[in-house]
């Protein structure tokens, strides 16, 4: 019964740790002394990515909650200027392994193994300018890591783009 419980508290602890660096993290910010119920339109300033088919996939995903708020896309002179960076980078993860019986807890000797894990994590940052005082009045970030196919990306994208205007506009003190 120790024998079972030695293995199975590591393993609960590797899956705990691996959910929680997979999900989805996702945070905004603002102005507090904004006052959102003024901004009814917004533009487009810039997207950067590494990925220029991602450039329209982040507008696409963008306006849709925008839209869905009552904004309204205009070409250019909107009442908030947008600006998205979308990127990708490599995460490591340490994953060590015991076997044998050893280790502090029986004091004998066992082998401990090393891994490193790396895999791809998106991230996007999304700014909102007020377009007649040039102020920053809204952030969003999001970071999650990403699939070799794009279909699923593009579904996480657009999850991560709806989680950041869940509370959207923001009731600020303006």
């Amino acid at each position: 019964m120790k024998l079972l419980r030695f293995f199975t508290i590591p393993l609960i602890s590797l899956l705990a740790i691996a959910t929680t660096t997979l999900a989805q993290d996702v945070k905004t910010d603002y102005d507090h002394h904004a006052n959102f119920s003024q901004y009814h339109t917004y533009h487009w300033e810039r997207v950067k990515t590494t990925d220029p088919l991602w450039q329209s996939r982040i507008q696409d995903a963008v306006d849709h909650e925008l839209q869905a708020k009552g904004w309204q896309r205009v070409d250019n002179g909107g009442d908030v200027a947008l600006t998205a960076v979308g990127s990708t980078h490599n995460q490591q993860e340490y994953q060590t392994f015991y076997n044998g019986m050893g280790g502090w807890r029986w004091g004998g000797f066992g082998e401990t193994t090393t891994q490193v894990e790396s895999y791809p994590v998106g991230s996007l940052v999304l700014d909102f300018y007020d377009t007649h005082n040039k102020q920053l009045i809204w952030r969003g970030v999001a970071q999650e890591s990403l699939s070799d196919k794009p279909e699923k990306n593009e579904k996480r994208l657009e999850k991560a783009v709806n989680k950041m205007f869940e509370h959207f506009p923001p009731q600020g003190r303006g």
